[in-house]
């Protein structure tokens, strides 16, 4: 059965895929079948680089060698025990991450919208048990151009229409207001406001990078109204943007921080909140919980993936090579070409309505052998692993140049 499996073309499984799974993706028509680093390969064996990262989760590379072993000596050890009793992994993992970060505790779970969701309990547990809002008002703002999964509740606070459409009713308690605007926040709160949800950089809402000083005012407002400062993270934390947490950027620290993605290198699904005592120390046995949330292989997986980021300063990397990256990426003089922004290795090529959408730029790369995805209809985002070197970028941009300015 292998050797059939491994002998069909890609189109013979992408026909297979489209006959058998629900079609609520649309994929770049490539067959991938390995990775290593920032390349994968395809079933034919046509070589790509890759410029999404598997929407930042592979920050660590494809494959990264220090998290494979980690991943094969604790699934031979030991992959689950459930929270129903402890294990030898979870407790270093915690240490781990909180001596990287400086909170206090963490919850884990396994999905980003999983730790959204739990973010989302949390400050309303907070708000009812220590702010003293009244039962069932509590009040969460987030703001327009938001994805911070695809639950019912998430969905409840998203602006994409398509993202709800079909999917009422929705949950209450949530208010949305323009990202970017600090005046909309002050406005925005009431006494019964618990917490404000937001992206430090809007990734699925187009690499939205929002003013200078903005999320310095979003501490200041939120600490002078008792609310709290929860930073999503799951896209732009763990390195992305050229510090550890993007919010660092401005020397901010928020209240609750959501991580996911990058938390196991693309090896498992492993995602966390992140906060204080007076936050997370809400929650009593019983009130949540996740069957493989803080399994053993998760958090072994984990530990290697934070200690390959750290010890192999992957960060500092993503700083230099993103800062070269979109330099070299603005010089493009094509008229296709309306902006380039973004932090990092968090970047975002925004074309002109006149452009005729990002798709048909980013199938063209994929034929020049570079793997890049649109979003928001007109915007090509580059987002490679964070071991890319400047020889990658250089090969790249061979490569980008003809397609920006193609007609």
């Amino acid at each position: 059965m292998e050797k059939i499996l491994q002998s069909q073309s890609s189109q013979e499984l992408m026909d297979i895929e489209e006959q058998y799974g629900a079609h609520n993706y649309q994929p770049l028509d490539v067959v991938l079948s390995r990775g290593e680093g920032v390349w994968v390969w395809d079933v034919e064996g046509n070589r790509y680089m890759d410029c999404l990262s598997a929407y930042s989760a592979v920050n660590q590379g494809h494959a990264h060698p220090r998290i494979l072993e980690a991943l094969i000596q604790q699934a031979q050890r030991l992959p689950l025990t459930s929270r129903a009793f402890r294990n030898d992994q979870l407790g270093r993992f915690y240490q781990q991450l909180c001596d990287l970060t400086g909170y206090d505790m963490v919850l884990p779970m396994n999905t980003g919208a999983e730790a959204v969701e739990t973010a989302l309990k949390a400050a309303r547990k907070w708000g009812y048990q220590e702010k003293g809002v009244p039962d069932g008002q509590a009040e969460i703002i987030a703001c327009e151009g938001n994805f911070a999964g695809r639950t019912i509740s998430i969905i409840s606070f998203s602006s994409e229409a398509q993202y709800r459409a079909g999917f009422g009713p929705y949950t209450p308690g949530f208010k949305l207001i323009p990202f970017g605007d600090a005046g909309a926040l002050e406005a925005a709160i009431t006494p019964n406001t618990v917490a404000f949800v937001f992206e430090p950089i809007q990734g699925e809402g187009g690499v939205i990078v929002p003013p200078d000083g903005y999320l310095r005012r979003v501490r200041d407002l939120c600490t002078r109204h008792n609310v709290l400062m929860v930073a999503d993270e799951i896209q732009t934390g763990l390195g992305r943007t050229g510090e550890l947490f993007a919010c660092d950027h401005e020397h901010v620290r928020p209240d609750v921080v959501i991580i996911g993605k990058a938390l196991s290198g693309g090896f498992y699904p492993v995602s966390a909140v992140l906060s204080g005592r007076e936050v997370l120390g809400v929650f009593r046995p019983g009130d949540h919980g996740s069957t493989f949330g803080g399994n053993p292989l998760g958090a072994a997986v984990a530990q290697a993936a934070l200690s390959a980021l750290v010890d192999e300063r992957m960060i500092e990397n993503a700083a230099v090579i993103g800062e070269y990256f979109q330099d070299q990426l603005a010089e493009i003089n094509s008229p296709h070409v309306k902006e380039v922004r973004g932090k990092g290795l968090m970047i975002g090529v925004e074309l002109k309505d006149s452009a005729g959408g990002a798709r048909r730029f980013c199938e063209a790369l994929q034929h020049k052998g570079i793997l890049a995805k649109e979003t928001h209809h007109n915007i090509i985002r580059f987002a490679p692993p964070l071991v890319i070197t400047h020889a990658d970028v250089d090969w790249a941009l061979e490569r980008i140049r003809p397609v920006l300015l193609m007609d």
